[in-house]
């Protein structure tokens, strides 16, 4: 990979610093509505809200310079919090903070190595699946702050929030739950009529007035310090590195997915454009190698402030960037009032995203294409919620795998085909033409023959039977991989040891190079190989016997 394709360029900066109106409005849009969710983001992965503002601000403002999309917002997202939860209980504040770095440098390597354009394979009903759990996972971290419960236990997150249930229901906060819900259908019902408006703040600024105004006793989000923590390394010991690969890998994979994602999305929703997914990997990785060093939390490209991003007008990287600045300067000059926000009303605003992050018409869609695709879309979306979401991705695109590599299986066919014989002797034609059916058989391989296919080829054409003489017409086959070549290899010779005679016609110059060094070509070599079907039953004609070769005029 060429440096100089993931650096910045002045051509990605000139026309928004030409004509920045429409740009820095946009940025102060996405700044608005960022704010309430970087807050309960860092909340909800452990670190506290000045983890999720410092994310914001550090790893947007990296992501908008070295980023691969012009309109990518990045952040903290709920998808992050799901894994760094378990993180932050295993090895603490600081382990997060040494798994975020060395994601970062996951990432910059995946992109040195180009592998941004591996994305485009993702299966559908994976990627649906994946967003439907992620939206199910957030709603249910959402419940002990919805119900005002401060303390609820479990391991996983839906056993937290049935924890939480439990408490409620003993000892009920209807304020509390009023609260959250009132906030959710705000943002959602003016979202749908309004949606430039920033509704989420709007509604959060209202519930933080509403609580001072008259006492509401709603528990508030505390004190988070005026400015971003000063630069620091250092996070952990060295024999503790070792127990944080598997969650920096974990981390880099998430973050390269949920990034390259919405950078796709935001293709999808502008025109024209199309962003670069190896430097997208880049920028993704510095910007995780930046916010730890300010005490924030891993980041990855978000798709709802992405998509806020474009739909309210944005034309260059300079609106993401915007919005990083803007909320820099909400936390120096409005860090107080932003620490009387109740944690209820936040929580309504992330239930409000939950349930705009679901598209229902694609889930039923994709579970009407094909039970097959509903059956992989409905895997990742229980594994995403019971256990996590790396391990989600895995099951589906695995299961996806095998299903394609099944459908795959299913092409390749053994089919007997007829031996058309020259029709210049009429007279001869049906006497000769039986015969041939009765001792040459010629079987037709259609598409691949590989590992998924092989076996059940072998047991077909180890069926033939009453036969002198096999061809075996190859020129449809698509691909022969190994495991292909030694089933075929074993059924010539079984075929050969019954002294049925295998000859091959058409058959292509790489399957040949393949077959001959496995082994797997005719006895006779190349005299029993022919390049037209017509020349191989000509030369199998004298396997016949005596009388097959002069037919009774």
């Amino acid at each position: 990979m060429n440096p100089l394709a993931l650096s910045p360029r002045w051509s990605d900066w000139k026309p928004g610093l030409r004509a920045p109106g429409a740009d820095l409005l946009s940025g102060l849009v996405v700044a608005l509505v960022a704010l309430p969710l970087a807050l309960g983001f860092g909340i909800s992965s452990g670190l506290g809200a000045a983890a999720g503002l410092a994310t914001a601000v550090v790893a947007g403002a990296v992501a908008a310079v070295f980023g691969g999309s012009r309109f990518q917002v990045s952040g903290p997202t709920g998808a992050m919090t799901v894994v760094l939860v378990p993180i932050v209980h295993q090895h603490g504040g600081s382990g997060v903070l040494m798994v975020g770095l060395m994601a970062g440098l996951v990432l910059v390597v995946l992109a040195a190595a180009g592998v941004g354009r591996a994305v485009r394979y993702m299966p559908a009903p994976v990627i649906e699946g994946f967003t439907a759990g992620i939206a199910v996972v957030i709603a249910l971290q959402q419940f002990p702050a919805a119900l005002g419960i401060a303390h609820a236990e479990g391991e996983k997150v839906w056993q937290a929030a049935a924890d939480a249930v439990r408490q409620y229901v003993t000892q009920p906060h209807h304020l509390t739950l009023a609260t959250a819900l009132v906030v959710a259908g705000v943002v959602l019902i003016g979202g749908r009529y309004l949606p430039k408006l920033p509704f989420a703040l709007l509604a959060v600024a209202a519930a933080t007035v509403t609580n001072q105004a008259f006492g509401l006793d709603l528990t508030p989000i505390g004190q988070i310090p005026s400015g971003l923590p000063a630069p620091t390394v250092g996070f952990v010991h060295l024999d503790q590195l070792g127990s944080l690969v598997a969650p920096a890998l974990a981390v880099a994979a998430l973050a390269a997915l949920e990034s390259l994602l919405s950078a796709t999305a935001a293709d999808s929703m502008a025109v024209g454009t199309r962003h670069n997914p190896d430097r997208e990997l880049f920028g993704q990785g510095l910007a995780n190698i930046a916010a730890p060093l300010f005490g924030g939390v891993p980041a990855t490209g978000a798709i709802a402030r992405t998509a806020v991003n474009v739909r309210s007008g944005a034309r260059t990287r300079l609106a993401a960037l915007t919005h990083a600045i803007v909320l820099a300067a909400i936390i120096y000059l409005a860090a107080p009032l932003v620490a009387d926000i109740p944690l209820a009303a936040l929580a309504g605003v992330l239930l409000a995203t939950t349930v705009r992050m679901v598209e229902t018409a694609s889930l039923a869609a994709i579970a009407r294409a094909s039970r097959g695709d509903a059956a992989i879309m409905a895997i990742t979306f229980a594994v995403t919620v019971a256990l996590d979401l790396v391990t989600a991705v895995a099951v589906g695109v695995g299961i996806a795998i095998v299903l394609a590599l099944r459908a795959v299986a299913k092409e390749a066919r053994l089919q007997p085909i007829p031996l058309d014989t020259p029709a210049d002797d009429a007279e001869h034609l049906a006497e000769e033409h039986d015969l041939l059916h009765d001792h040459i058989v010629a079987y037709r391989l259609d598409g691949p023959l590989f590992f998924a296919a092989a076996h059940r080829f072998l047991l077909e054409l180890a069926d033939v039977s009453d036969v002198h003489v096999v061809i075996l017409r190859m020129s449809h086959i698509t691909t022969v991989d190994t495991t292909g070549a030694l089933v075929l290899k074993d059924a010539i010779r079984k075929l050969e040891h019954r002294h049925i005679t295998v000859l091959m016609s058409g058959l292509r110059t790489d399957h040949h190079h393949r077959l001959a060094a496995i082994g797997a070509l005719p006895a006779g070599g190349d005299a029993h190989l022919f390049a037209h079907t017509r020349d191989a039953i000509t030369h199998a004609r004298g396997y016949l016997p005596g009388p097959a070769k002069q037919p009774s005029r």
